[in-house]
Formats: structure tokens, C-alpha cells, sequence
């Protein structure tokens, strides 16, 4: 069972880690080339929360099912499986389309010469950079549930 819990903390490190700096990314304070660049990189990153969330998912299900932690019901359980399915809604529904529109302009080749972000764009990117602050808050309440497990 020990084993079963560090791999389940371990992956949900791995899974969470590129939330946490996201944001930075996508600052808005940076030339287009830079976020052009940071896009990217942010795809790449982002096969680490696809994985590492999938089996930190399945690790945590295993350890309610095979210990002893008591009903599904309990704040910090189910809180955090609330707090989980937020994250997804957001990511999905919000931060991933408004990056996609983002990442289709910047990477187009007719905008290389561009210099500074349309309008619309920019507001692309403050919509993705403020749903992500809401998403690394969620992910330290699962960590709190997670470690101090309230009642």
C-alpha cells in the first residue's frame, strides 16, 4: 500500500507540475516570437497532466478501494474529486480552446512578421492566463484536502 501511495503523490507532482508555471508561459509581457515559442513548449508540456493525471486518477481510486480511508463521502474525498472535475471543465471547456485560437494565429505564417498581438489575441491570452490562476488555486486546495484531510 505504501508503494501504491508514493506513486499516486508522485504522479499527481508529475500531472500538476506544468500547472503551476503555465501562467508564466503565458505572460503577456513578452514579444510574439517568445510566445510563439512558449506555445509550443506549453503542448509539449502538457502530456505530463494528460498522463500523469490519468494515473494519479487511477492510483488514488485504487487507494480508496483497497484501504482503509473510510467513505467517498468524507470533505476531503469527495472535495477533491470535485475540486479534479473543475480542473478538467476548465482546462477542456475553457484554457485549451482559447489556446488553440491563439496558437492557430501566432503560428500562422501570414503573422510571422507581426510584432504585437491583435487585440483579440491578447484577450485569448488573458482569458487563458486568468482561467489558469483559478485552475492552480484549485489544484492547492486538492493538495490541502489531500494532506490534512478535514472531516
Amino acid at each position: 500500500m505504501v508503494w501504491l501511495v508514493l506513486f499516486h503523490v508522485l504522479t499527481s507532482i508529475v500531472g500538476f507540475g506544468p500547472t503551476f508555471f503555465s501562467f508564466i508561459l503565458l505572460r503577456k509581457s513578452q514579444t510574439i516570437s517568445d510566445l510563439r515559442h512558449n506555445l509550443i513548449l506549453h503542448h509539449k508540456l502538457h502530456y505530463f497532466p494528460k498522463i500523469g493525471g490519468t494515473l494519479a486518477v487511477i492510483s488514488g481510486i485504487l487507494l480508496v478501494l483497497l484501504g482503509d480511508y473510510g467513505t467517498i463521502l468524507q470533505v476531503w474525498l469527495f472535495g477533491s474529486i470535485i475540486l479534479f472535475m473543475a480542473i478538467q471543465v476548465l482546462y477542456i471547456g475553457f484554457i485549451l480552446p482559447a489556446l488553440f485560437e491563439l496558437q492557430e494565429w501566432v503560428l500562422h505564417p501570414n503573422n510571422r512578421a507581426s510584432t504585437q498581438l491583435p487585440l483579440e489575441q491578447l484577450m485569448l491570452l488573458r482569458k487563458a492566463c486568468n482561467y489558469y490562476y483559478v485552475v492552480i488555486i484549485l489544484t492547492l486546495l486538492i493538495f490541502t484536502f489531500m494532506i490534512l484531510k478535514p472531516n
